[in-house]
């Protein structure tokens, strides 16, 4: 992706984050309330502290599943068998395209609920898919669309099992934390068949319109 579009979200989220905290403290100190905002703070510290601590140990056993799957040859196995899908899904991209392969694993891991296992493939597909804008000359072009439908579908998100999900409901008292998973899938199938049906519609008038 290219490093302007990188800084200029870098910089949005760093603004709207730091702009609800400093209206939440001025709000606080607005209505003498600064020593709930305080112990507000202290609590929200500790609890995030002790949710990090159990997705890490969540998140630490999928990865190491989808790494042993990796190594045995599971993920290339389950990529290759998705080659029509992402034939589909991404006709700019050869087969022999190197952003196809994380693009693969990206959907696997999002498809397990593993968002933060799959944000390393997603980066890697792309910048792969980026150099194809730097091969052609074409500084001016911020996105191919091939990158445009993968964000949407990063974005849609399928997922069969919500491990986050899951572990956040469990965290919080949840006793039946598993039973999002049709709710969940329902709602993503919905969402990721919106997401496949609006790209082929823009694919369609993009190409549409080059011909005229």
């Amino acid at each position: 992706m290219p490093a302007p579009f990188e800084r200029k979200v870098t910089g949005m989220l760093n603004y709207l984050w730091g702009g609800m905290l400093l209206a939440g403290m001025l709000w606080g100190a607005i209505n003498g309330t600064w020593n709930e905002v305080t112990q507000a703070l202290l609590d929200s510290a500790k609890e995030s502290v002790s949710l990090g601590l159990t997705m890490l140990g969540i998140l630490s056993f999928w990865c190491g599943i989808m790494e042993i799957g990796t190594r045995a040859g599971l993920v290339g196995w389950l990529a290759g068998r998705v080659t029509l899908l992402l034939d589909f899904l991404f006709p700019e991209l050869e087969r022999d395209h190197p952003a196809r392969e994380p693009i693969a694993v990206n959907i696997i891991a999002n498809m397990l609920g593993l968002g933060m296992a799959a944000t390393p493939a997603g980066l890697k597909a792309m910048q792969e898919m980026a150099k194809d804008i730097r091969a052609t000359g074409d500084e001016a072009r911020t996105a191919t669309s091939s990158m445009c439908t993968f964000l949407i579908l990063n974005i849609s998100s399928l997922q069969l099992i919500p491990v986050t999900l899951i572990a956040y409901r469990s965290e919080y008292g949840s006793k039946q934390p598993e039973t999002v998973l049709g709710p969940a899938l329902a709602a993503t199938a919905i969402s990721t068949l919106a997401a496949v049906v609006f790209c082929k519609v823009m694919d369609w008038k993009n190409r549409r319109a080059a011909h005229l």
